[in-house]
């Protein structure tokens, strides 16, 4: 199972949210940039960064510091957070970006979303963000009506890169992944399913892998010590 590392922005500092919670911010890092080079330094491959207030803004934010982890590094980054039109999509991947990350776009402006990923074929990741099943958008302000599994299995078909699943209930708890939801959707799709939210130990990281999930991406636990980047590509070269 591939381990991506996850660096969430808020105010030009790495951030976690609790269960996406704006008013509930731990601060763990106010220099993105070299916290993109330690995990580089330590053998990932790709990278995770959400630009946590353009996702509440629904345009970019951070736009330098992205830049700077882009230019800086020589990971495969997927970028969310406010990419909200073929603008900004194309904005980052002529930055330098592996991906995008699509979330809000998806339920609000489907056409445009389908573009985006007609015009980058598995350069987009799709972000399904659920709150009891059902997809949050506006950096989760807003509660959609919109069901997971339809939407995966109707995004599968466009050629995506990925599906990052969160189950916003679990995003930043480090109680544990929704384990039994994530191996369900996956099993639904062809598309890879990135499981998202809840992370909080090695045994987390085994019981993904044992489920058949293919891919998940962990900030939390990896920033309050829990387990370093190393110590869990180990744990999942296990046989």
């Amino acid at each position: 199972m591939e381990l991506i590392p996850a660096i969430d922005l808020l105010d030009g500092k790495v951030v976690r949210l609790h269960q996406g919670k704006y008013d509930q911010v731990t601060v763990y890092d106010d220099d993105p940039v070299a916290m993109a080079r330690r995990f580089e330094g330590q053998g990932a491959e790709r990278l995770h960064v959400v630009d946590l207030e353009g996702a509440r803004r629904g345009q970019p934010a951070h736009v330098p510091t992205i830049e700077g982890i882009l230019r800086e590094t020589k990971l495969q980054v997927q970028v969310g957070g406010g990419v909200r039109n073929e603008d900004i999509a194309a904005q980052w991947m002529g930055a330098g970006a592996a991906r995008v990350v699509l979330g809000t776009v998806v339920v609000k402006e489907p056409d445009i979303a389908r573009a985006i990923c007609d015009r980058y074929p598995r350069g987009v990741v799709m972000a399904l963000d659920a709150r009891d099943g059902k997809i949050a958008v506006e950096g989760w302000q807003e509660q959609s009506a919109q069901d997971v599994t339809e939407l995966a299995k109707q995004v599968d078909g466009w050629n995506i890169g990925a599906i990052l699943f969160t189950n916003i209930h679990r995003d930043g708890t480090r109680e544990g992944p929704d384990v039994e939801a994530t191996a369900r959707l996956q099993s639904q799709v062809q598309t890879t399913v990135i499981a998202s939210g809840g992370i909080g130990s090695l045994d987390d990281l085994r019981a993904l892998r044992a489920a058949g999930v293919r891919s998940s991406v962990c900030g939390r636990a990896l920033y309050s010590g829990a387990f370093s980047l190393p110590e869990a590509f180990a744990a999942l070269e296990e046989s």
